[in-house]
């Protein structure tokens, strides 16, 4: 077997040590398109982030000798991924993936798994894909074959948007962010609203290794005081002082995060299915204005209130609009 990664940050190189250690051949994409080389691979994962989906694709059309004979695995954040690699590649040669092992890096570049979580894998098309399933397997890791690749792709999101766009916009950590109150019951109305379009769009949440999203659900949907004191416990124990994603991304200095694939994936949704989701719509939207303006950031580190203020008037303009 042959497997082609495109993106060698931390969760590309997770996988490929994995592999590696099977005795799988591993070919990591170069990061000038201009220096891919054909590659007769079986299996190609895309570890980019989502906002650089566009330019893997690019990558993986050159690189890929026979892409009708490859099957395309995609463990990225978000929704909408799968799309683009199906519209490129055909929906019965993708693969969509959740890895809920968190990965990071050491100091000194290492790759840093934790011990818990595992990988989670649906097939868009028809093909079951069986011989997938076991190599993963095969590397130690807790697999599980899911039916619905959305049911698969929103359930991780659902996990993804927790704590993670609220305390970038705020710059500050999980376990300090559980304790802003009127905030963390604004972060139970965002779980809602993911929940709200889900049941729109037809969609069923599934639990994943590690992580009862089922239960997530549940609690959001008890009175916000009894919700607000079970997640801030499971949130502060299970996150504590690690920054989130897009946390990082901002202190990076980036101008891009994955946010609009997730809070805004949501939004957008939303907006189409007439379902109020002002919440992530005004995380989408703030988050997205810091990383292209950072002098922005000052106005909502560590100032709570402001951030709600900008919640409560986009439902307002919510209101004036459904009115109207």
């Amino acid at each position: 077997m042959k497997i082609y990664i495109a993106g060698k940050g931390a969760v590309g190189t997770f996988f490929g040590d994995l592999l590696q250690a099977l005795g799988i051949e591993v070919w990591y994409a170069p990061r000038a398109l201009e220096e891919v080389r054909p590659y007769d691979a079986d299996v190609a994962l895309v570890t980019t982030k989502s906002y650089d989906t566009d330019g893997a694709i690019e990558t993986l059309r050159r690189a890929i000798a026979y892409p009708e004979k490859c099957v395309f695995v995609s463990p990225q954040n978000g929704v909408g991924n799968e799309e683009k690699l199906a519209a490129a590649f055909g929906a019965d040669n993708v693969v969509a993936a959740a890895l809920t092992t968190p990965v990071d890096r050491d100091r000194d570049g290492n790759v840093r798994p934790a011990k818990e979580g595992g990988l989670a894998l649906a097939p868009m098309g028809s093909n079951a894909y069986n011989w997938l399933s076991a190599t993963f397997a095969g590397t130690g890791l807790n697999v599980k074959v899911v039916d619905d690749w959305r049911s698969l792709k929103w359930s991780k999101l659902s996990l993804n948007v927790v704590a993670n766009a609220s305390c970038a916009i705020l710059n500050v950590l999980p376990n300090r962010f559980v304790h802003f109150e009127r905030i963390f019951t604004l972060e139970i109305r965002m779980i809602r609203e993911v929940r709200a379009v889900m049941q729109a769009i037809g969609i069923e949440p599934i639990d994943l290794p590690r992580y009862p999203v089922r239960a997530l659900f549940a609690v959001a949907n008890l009175p916000s005081p009894v919700a607000r004191g079970l997640l801030a416990h499971s949130i502060a124990g299970a996150r504590g002082t690690k920054p989130p994603s897009l946390l990082l991304d901002l202190r990076r200095a980036k101008p891009q995060t994955e946010v609009d694939v997730l809070n805004g994936a949501v939004a957008a949704a939303g907006r189409d299915l007439r379902i109020p989701t002002p919440v992530n719509a005004v995380y989408a939207r703030v988050l997205n204005d810091i990383a292209h303006t950072p002098p922005l950031w000052a106005k909502y580190r560590e100032h709570p209130d402001r951030l709600e203020a900008e919640v409560e008037a986009e439902m307002k303009r919510a209101k004036v609009l459904a009115r109207t």
